[in-house]
């Protein structure tokens, strides 16, 4: 087949307006996936961690912070594609005593490391374990992440993505509180 065939039938296809609107909820879905979010209003637990970096926090010591717990993973495509815009939001609201703890579920720390260095996060991250998880509600899908106010209770769990807007939406009331 030559190739002016195929653009000739490529300038001839004319989508009909259901195929319009289909491609344009899977652009929206992969952009914008839909997250499930929950009002909680429960105490927050004490976690350790050891970040990669090899300090160690408890999440009491984030207190008078609004802090966003994020389980994720290096294979998670979702949890790949929120980082950039927790990033971007941690950048342009931590002065404002936004604060991200990530927690990934890799079974090793190297390839999240990695991962970090490429993607130039600058927010705290370690490695989750089933305490962790556990000690939050539970985690039965990635990215699952809670939403902690200044006053140390969890006010929200996103089971999902997150990305700027829904932060926006979400953590813009409690940093105004």
């Amino acid at each position: 087949m030559k190739a002016g065939s195929i653009w000739s039938r490529i300038k001839k296809w004319r989508p009909d307006w259901l195929t319009l609107v289909l491609l344009g909820l899977i652009a929206y879905v992969w952009f914008r996936p839909p997250a499930w979010v929950s009002d909680e209003n429960r105490a927050a637990p004490d976690i350790r961690v050891i970040l990669l970096d090899g300090r160690q926090i408890r999440l009491e010591d984030l207190r008078g912070k609004v802090v966003l717990v994020n389980f994720w993973a290096t294979w998670c495509p979702y949890c790949r594609h929120e980082i950039p815009d927790m990033e971007r939001f941690y950048r342009d609201h931590h002065a404002q005593g936004f604060e991200i703890l990530a927690l990934s579920q890799d079974d090793t720390a190297e390839p999240v490391r990695q991962f970090l260095a490429s993607a130039g996060v600058h927010f705290p991250v370690a490695m989750a374990t089933t305490g962790h998880t556990a000690a939050l509600g539970g985690v039965s899908r990635l990215p699952t992440s809670f939403l902690i106010d200044r006053q140390g209770r969890v006010r929200h769990k996103i089971s999902g993505q997150v990305h700027y807007g829904r932060l926006e939406d979400l953590v813009g009331p409690l940093l105004a509180e």
